[in-house]
């Protein structure tokens, strides 16, 4: 199938559509999970395959849906994503994503809550400061005390860099600046928010049934 996209430095690009309809396929490719078969991923006009796996991932923060924390406090989980980091520019880090309220975790977080140990991965990532940022944000079972300060530290966590989000949940999205709807491994609908919910396509219908749930 042929993708065919283009995203200017900066701008945020949230992957939307059902499941198995190629998003992760998307992002895997951008971080040379696996290579295209045909055509070319390129970031700032260098193919990926033309650069070692370890400078492309260098520029790169990514974050799955299961958020390793290990034992330790979180100052030190923190610092794994700049293991040279200074306190100062930890405490910085976890205040600028609202994670600086925690303190001691235990064996991969159990005394956190989803919202929480999803916070401390904000500030790991934010502390190794990536150019390209990549979230499969899966925060669909976050707990609505840290949903505010989640959002918050999403916000702060995009600014300034290329992010590609999988969104699972469309309020996280809604201020992107292009959401590409993708279904059987294509673009089948792009645009920003207001745009694609004016055109009453898939990602309206995809909006509607996921308000119509909370409602009920």
């Amino acid at each position: 199938n042929l993708v065919d996209l283009h995203v200017e430095p900066g701008k945020t690009i949230a992957l939307v559509g059902p499941t198995g309809a190629g998003k992760t396929t998307i992002i895997n490719l951008l971080s040379r999970f696996y290579d295209v078969a045909e055509g070319s991923v390129t970031i700032d006009g260098h193919d990926v395959r033309s650069v070692t796996l370890e400078s492309l991932r260098r520029q790169m923060g990514v974050m799955l849906q299961d958020t390793f924390i290990f034992s330790g406090n979180v100052r030190e989980n923190i610092r794994y994503g700049k293991l040279d980091a200074t306190d100062e520019e930890i405490v910085a880090a976890a205040k600028a994503v609202h994670a600086h309220e925690f303190t001691v975790v235990e064996e991969r977080g159990s005394t956190l809550s989803a919202g929480q140990r999803q916070l401390i991965a904000f500030a790991r990532v934010l502390l190794a400061d990536p150019r390209i940022l990549i979230l499969d944000e899966a925060t669909s079972n976050i707990d609505t005390r840290t949903e505010e300060a989640l959002q918050a530290g999403l916000n702060h966590l995009l600014k300034g860099r290329t992010s590609f989000i999988i969104a699972h949940r469309l309020s996280t999205i809604e201020n992107a600046d292009e959401i590409c709807y993708i279904d059987h491994g294509q673009i089948v609908e792009q645009g920003n928010h207001a745009e694609l919910l004016a055109r009453h396509g898939a990602y309206y219908r995809l909006y509607e049934s996921q308000y119509a749930m909370i409602k009920v």
